[in-house]
């Protein structure tokens, strides 16, 4: 049996950034994951998923020096958002220059986030990564946990970290239910387009009667990372269009803003819920990201609560001599769970309110929109909340 200081299952963006974090204060970790990561290469083309990075996460990834790791293979910085409705005339415009910000944030691939990870726990001696591994037990004891790997590996730690995702097996295994689980009706389709215009480094979203549609900018300039959320219906009916038929529908969900989509990637689909585990911590246990909690991705807020987890985590964690004692672990609870609980309610307010028909709404919705548009304040009080840069943030989430 090998002992660590720390167990995280899931070796995800989100898991692997606590690891970094928890080694920069010489804890012993190991990660536990499943699946092999898919290998990059420059040469390779765009990956379905990305992730919008905010400027609170550039600033972990910066403090754990993993920035430049990211930063040197591609990514698009986006300097503008336009965000407008179907069925009124509301439009807002968002520009970094009005905040006196380099840009909005960083539309990243998944994929090079987690090389540049891997990359950086490769240097670390007091990491170790082990892949392609599974659980097979867990145990919980009143001083440490102890892990069997289906390989027959046995570990033992002080803490137990489930970073494994919204179907997390250290949640389900813990016999942690959810306090709340919104199924919204929708699914997320998400592939990469080519437009006969320049996206203009600007994050473009329409909010439609059936969903949002957002055009997301890549490092080339006629390439878009897309994801439609749309009714579950309208989603599969989408899902089942030829890729000339799916390309024609959306430049005209989209008012042919970058001009018409001349070419696309392959589809993927996936359903959306809103959840909430019913405990983050117990005695030895901790959940972040997505094991944790989900929401709806209108905003592209997940990966950048559950960074701010990992960031919390470490932080409660810091010259702790016992990281698993569950007075240490509920201080992270509370300095996350009420912040990810209103980032919850928010996004649904915001489908509800996008998606209602109601002609009152839709007036209601259009003025709104407009004012504030007209309203610099308003703005730039949504621009700092989206940076993730207004009120409270953990210490590794702040500038050195």
């Amino acid at each position: 049996m090998k002992h660590y200081d720390v167990i995280i299952v899931g070796g995800g963006m989100v898991g692997a950034t606590l690891a970094c974090a928890l080694a920069a204060q010489h804890r012993s970790v190991a990660i536990i994951e499943a699946f092999e990561p898919e290998p990059y290469s420059p040469g390779d083309g765009f990956e379905l998923r990305v992730s919008a990075i905010s400027r609170a996460s550039q600033r972990v990834f910066e403090n754990l020096d993993l920035w430049s790791l990211v930063e040197q293979r591609r990514m698009a910085a986006y300097d503008r958002m336009v965000v407008w409705d179907e069925g009124t005339a509301g439009i807002i415009h968002f520009d970094a220059a009005d905040i006196a910000e380099p840009n909005l944030g960083h539309i990243i691939e998944n994929r090079i986030i987690q090389t540049a990870l891997l990359e950086k726990i490769a240097m670390l001696d007091d990491v170790d990564l082990l892949c392609p591994e599974r659980l097979e037990k867990i145990s919980y004891h009143e001083d440490r946990v102890v892990v069997d790997l289906e390989s027959g590996v046995q570990l033992e730690s002080a803490l137990l970290v489930g970073a494994d995702g919204a179907r997390s097996q250290v949640r389900q295994g813990a016999g942690i239910g959810h306090s709340v689980v919104r199924d919204y009706g929708q699914k997320a389709i998400v592939c990469v387009v080519r437009t006969e215009k320049p996206h203009e480094y600007t994050a473009w979203q329409r909010f439609l009667d059936t969903g949002p549609l957002a055009f997301l900018p890549l490092p080339d300039v006629h390439y878009s990372s897309i994801v439609w959320s749309a009714d579950n219906d309208y989603a599969d009916a989408l899902m089942a269009l030829s890729d000339e038929d799916f390309m024609a529908r959306m430049g005209m969900a989209f008012e042919y803003r970058l001009g018409g989509v001349t070419w696309t990637s392959e589809r993927a689909a996936f359903p959306l819920r809103g959840t909430q585990a019913e405990h983050y911590v117990l005695p030895r246990l901790a959940l972040v990201g997505d094991a944790a909690h989900t929401i709806h991705p209108l905003a592209g807020q997940g990966v950048n609560l559950g960074l701010l987890d990992a960031a919390a985590l470490a932080e409660v964690l810091d010259g702790e001599h016992d990281p698993g004692r569950l007075l240490t672990l509920r201080r992270y609870e509370r300095a996350r769970r009420g912040e990810n609980t209103i980032m919850m309610h928010s996004m649904e307010g915001f489908q509800r309110l996008f998606g209602s028909q109601l002609p009152v709404v839709s007036m209601l919705r259009g003025m709104g929109l407009s004012l504030v548009d007209r309203t610099p304040m308003l703005k730039q009080q949504f621009m700092y909340q989206a940076l993730g840069v207004a009120g409270e943030r953990p210490l590794l989430a702040r500038p050195r």
